[in-house]
């Protein structure tokens, strides 16, 4: 008999949730989130994030006021923070199209827990990233000077330069991660609009988000065909989005900066920051809601693999711009190399090898992949250490240029911290309102890989049997 006849279990595939969850349980579970008062540990951390959005208010509103000056960039370190935090915000939106187009191309159903968590985050992290183009070119009130719009005096933008493609490539990355986020919603937000009060304010706005949704074969069959189409349009995105990014440092000619592998190692940072925030947020959630028989240890061991892989892609990176850096014999190229280890911001660099290199090659262990605060703690450290990454990549590039008379070095001042920090409250207060509003996890899509959904199921007692002695949460978890 050939593998594609063997039943899931023969091909080493255990059940994705806990045996004993039905199509009812799992419309339970996911609907009561919204359905109910919130937790106050909810209001607690919505409160906070408030603040921090308030202190991004803040700092802009100042930024606006002193202009760009009020940042820490001087000569020669012209970017700072400010493209810093844009690359981290764009490498975290990556996780969310990766899980729910690439992992759906390739038919992995153990995306089905956490792909609306990522799609989430995926939106509300260009949102924070966008921000910095905006604020970044001084007057953000001809900020829309970055779209080639119409206009009597023929200002163009100039198409030769890599900040014009990020502009097209974030947006369009947006727009589509946008769509494709809704459109999986609609049949979840129909299921919320039946559970509502009749004639509700609830059943109106669930009802208008649904589209008319009632479940139709032909509503299935489109809704299938545009989730198809969206995730066909969003995979090549993945890949040419944080390239396009990437292209900002590679197409220059600074030393650190000009290299080839730029584009694919910034994708397998991207991929490998975004994971980390998913794993990040969904731990909490799973534990404040309950969803842990949904959110299985196996979705979590899963996460924790390509996190080792994709660490381990970047610390070969890291690895072969030495070798680069050596090999290509420009002594100014291999200045830049031995100056991040060596020099003022040694210590910037030895942080980001620890938590990019060391900290995800625990991950080797099957007991420590499976420890849900090493896992919790390890998925912040990285977050830290891709932020880091960034950092090296531009100040390290800068501060020291061809001429030693115009060295320098960057310090931030208070309003970049704030402004950083602020996006953290724009990013958590969104993702807030989205767990509190909008179902967390795609109900559609999960009752889907239960037994429910096999026409054959529960006529196989042996394979019944099998799937119920294996538990989906690891002992004492």
């Amino acid at each position: 008999m050939g593998s594609a006849n063997l039943p899931i279990k023969e091909i080493g595939e255990g059940p994705l949730v806990r045996p004993g969850e039905t199509f009812h349980t799992v419309t339970e579970q996911v609907s009561r989130v919204t359905e109910t008062a919130a937790p106050k540990g909810w209001w607690v951390l919505f409160l906070v994030a408030l603040s921090w959005t308030g202190i991004f208010g803040v700092a802009v509103s100042w930024l606006l006021w002193q202009g760009v000056g009020a940042w820490g960039n001087n000569s020669p370190v012209y970017w700072g923070w400010d493209i810093t935090n844009f690359v981290w915000w764009i490498g975290i939106g990556h996780a969310g199209t990766l899980i729910s187009a690439v992992l759906f191309l390739f038919r992995q159903k153990w995306r089905t827990s956490i792909n609306r968590f990522s799609e989430a985050m995926t939106i509300f992290a260009v949102i924070c990233a966008l921000i910095f183009p905006g604020i970044h070119v001084g007057r953000i009130w001809i900020a829309y000077f970055m779209l080639p719009l119409p206009n009597q005096m023929s200002i163009w933008p100039n198409f030769k330069s890599p900040l014009i493609w990020d502009v097209f490539a974030v947006s369009t990355y947006f727009t589509v991660s946008l769509l494709f986020w809704f459109v999986g919603l609609v049949p979840d937000f129909a299921t919320l609009r039946d559970r509502a009060k009749n004639f509700s304010a609830r059943q109106k706005v669930y009802g208008a988000l649904a589209l008319g949704w009632h479940g139709s074969n032909r509503h299935w069959q489109n809704y299938e065909r545009a989730y198809l189409i969206l995730a066909a349009l969003s995979t090549p995105l993945v890949l040419s989005v944080h390239s396009v990014v990437s292209f900002d440092f590679a197409t220059s000619l600074v030393p650190g900066w000009h290299t080839t592998i730029f584009p694919p190692y910034f994708v397998a940072g991207a991929v490998f920051s975004g994971f980390a925030m998913v794993m990040t947020l969904i731990l909490v959630a799973r534990v404040a809601y309950g969803v842990r028989s949904i959110v299985t240890m196996k979705h979590l061991e899963l996460m924790n693999k390509i996190m080792l892989v994709t660490g381990s892609l970047v610390g070969y990176a890291y690895g072969m711009e030495f070798f680069i850096a050596w090999y290509s014999g420009s002594k100014y190229e291999l200045f830049v190399f031995i100056n991040r280890a060596t020099g003022p911001y040694a210590w910037a660099y030895w942080t980001m090898i620890a938590c990019n290199v060391i900290s995800p090659q625990l991950f080797w262990s099957k007991k420590l992949r499976t420890s849900i605060p090493l896992m919790f703690v390890i998925s912040i450290v990285i977050n830290v250490g891709m932020w880091f990454e960034r950092f090296v990549i531009i100040a390290t590039s800068l501060h020291r240029d061809f001429l030693p008379s115009s060295w320098g070095y960057f310090r931030p001042t208070v309003v970049d911290i704030c402004t950083y920090a602020g996006t953290l409250g724009v990013f958590f207060t969104f993702f807030l309102l989205f767990i509190r509003w909008v179902p967390m996890i795609a109900i559609a899509e999960i009752k889907g890989v239960l037994p429910e959904a096999d026409p054959h199921a529960g006529h196989d007692h042996d394979t019944h049997h099998e799937g119920a002695a294996e538990p989906a949460l690891a002992p004492g978890e």
